[in-house]
């Protein structure tokens, strides 16, 4: 979205500006005590070291560059010693230097984008590497497998991460200081065992419903176009016009995860909504553009859709719009459809990911009698 520049201003005072963003203003009106100065397009807050914290704590995913002259010690929790308060939190505007003993990652940053590595992908990385070094509080330098042990159970245990976030923080890790700095004792650490969930499919009456719960016709042409194609959040809120293609009723997916174009369907239903919706509000740069018509809407305003859909639905399952992409995999499977082309559709790397949508499908269960319903004699039931 942008960077986050935190600055001392002449006041002695906390400025924090950013390029505009509805959510970035969202966070930072989350915390107390702020200011708007319209005349130079900032933010201000009182000079702490509590609502420094803050401010970093609500922008941790984000980028974000700091004043020097806004940093500070803190005691190491077990040593006493001072390290460097939040510096692996932060950008510095001076690439491969080291502050207070903690390396900027700079390098780690350059290196991924000279690779090609997705926007997500780099983002995710850096912000591992950054809150590792912020726990160690030690240089990257200096850094030991112990330190690295002693994070990762900190995500397990203190943060109850989920198995896929740990693998991302080894992944990132390891970038970093097995690919970028030659560091080989990062390859001894074991990866935890997977979780084995299944995911929350709804049904096609529960899809329906949530569908047609709808009013607005660009939102009811968002999650369409979602459930109907088997798209990821991030895949639909990036669509082009020039992506629908009305003539071969298939959907140019560009750039998806692991940078990999691919087609996908495009039904009817959701064409005749699309269209709709494009004749209505002449989209020109994104399908689906958000407030600046330059950005496409954000991932977070299509969930909020969803979240909305399903409550209008009356739809109590704990699902997310990723379950429509789940339930149109296991739609496509009940209707035998081989899993080869769900796979194709789905983009996945692997036929294994696609697997998983055997075990929620009630394609086979559906033909079993339960031996209950056997003893006693009962044919079919009612709902709950």
């Amino acid at each position: 979205m942008g960077i986050v520049t935190l600055t001392r201003s002449a006041a002695g005072k906390i400025a924090v500006t950013f390029p505009y963003s509805p959510d970035f203003v969202a966070k930072v009106k989350s915390i107390p005590g702020y200011r708007w100065h319209p005349e130079n397009k900032s933010w201000s807050f009182s000079h702490t070291d509590e609502i420094i914290d803050k401010i970093l704590k609500v922008f941790e995913s984000e980028e974000i560059r700091i004043d020097p002259a806004l940093k500070r010690s803190i005691p190491n929790e077990q040593s006493g010693a001072p390290v460097a308060a939040r510096e692996a939190t932060v950008f510095q505007s001076r690439p491969h230097t080291e502050a207070h003993g903690v390396n900027n990652l700079e390098d780690l940053r350059r290196e991924m984008i000279s690779r090609k590595y997705s926007h997500k992908t780099v983002k995710a990385y850096l912000y591992f590497n950054r809150d590792f070094l912020s726990h160690a509080g030690k240089s990257s330098s200096v850094i030991s497998e112990s330190d690295v042990k002693n994070y990762l159970l900190y995500l397990a245990e203190e943060k109850q991460s989920a198995t896929s976030t740990l693998n991302q923080a080894i992944n990132a890790l390891k970038f970093y200081y097995g690919g970028t700095l030659k560091r080989k004792f990062l390859y001894e650490i074991k990866r935890p065992r997977k979780d084995k969930k299944l995911p929350v499919v709804l049904s096609q009456e529960e899809v329906a419903k949530i569908l047609t719960s709808l009013d607005n016709v660009k939102h009811k042409a968002i999650l369409m176009l979602v459930y109907s194609a088997g798209l990821r959040v991030g895949e639909v809120v990036r669509l082009k016009p020039e992506d629908i293609d009305s003539k071969r009723m298939l959907i140019h997916v560009r750039g998806a995860k692991g940078r990999k174009d691919r087609y996908t369907l495009l039904s009817e239903s959701a064409l005749k909504v699309s269209s709709e919706y494009c004749n209505r509000y002449k989209p020109a740069l994104w399908l689906f553009p958000g407030p600046d018509k330059e950005r496409h809407i954000s991932i977070r305003t299509a969930q909020r859709i969803f979240e909305m859909a399903c409550d209008r639905a009356g739809v109590k399952k704990e699902v997310t719009i990723h379950s429509l992409r789940h339930s149109f995999a296991t739609h496509l499977l009940e209707n035998g459809i081989d899993l080869r082309y769900i796979q194709e559709l789905l983009g996945h790397k692997s036929s294994k990911t696609t697997e998983i949508y055997t075990h929620v499908s009630n394609k086979d269960l559906m033909k079993i009698k339960n031996p209950l319903d056997q003893i006693l004699g009962i044919k079919g039931g009612g709902g709950i």
